[in-house]
């Protein structure tokens, strides 16, 4: 690598509620969410490493880019993401995400072991999805 050129290597763990922590994200919501959560990701030039959501809360493992602030991001995130919802699937209450976020830096290292344990979160939680009944 040429010293003119930049190599930016940054992970985050991003989590973020829903308001009051309200049961929002019901499982036909949570595709349609996560993909839109992607899409936005990816317009700022993020790169999703993997997302999962409980009913109140998203988690998100991403690399963001050098000219885009972690708060920019997850603002817009949440922003776009609550609109598209209550837009496009008419909820009977509407999505709102509460106020403030959680964001870790992550090492390189250590990507595989928050990858599961965001894979994991319904069973870490103690929740079972509609499919394990």
């Amino acid at each position: 690598m040429n010293m003119s050129d930049s190599l930016i290597q940054i992970y985050v763990h991003a989590v973020w509620t829903t308001k009051n922590r309200e049961p929002f994200i019901l499982p036909e919501l949570k595709d349609p969410l996560c993909k839109h959560i992607q899409a936005e990701l990816e317009k700022m030039n993020c790169q999703l490493i993997i997302i999962n959501s409980m009913p109140n809360r998203i988690h998100c493992l991403f690399s963001i880019c050098s000219t885009k602030s972690i708060s920019f991001i997850i603002k817009q995130i949440k922003g776009s993401s609550s609109r598209y919802i209550n837009l496009q699937y008419s909820p009977p209450n509407k999505l709102e995400w509460q106020i403030g976020y959680a964001a870790f830096s992550v090492s390189k290292l250590a990507l595989n072991k928050v990858y599961e344990y965001i894979k994991f979160q319904h069973d870490i939680h103690g929740f079972k999805s509609m499919d394990n009944k």
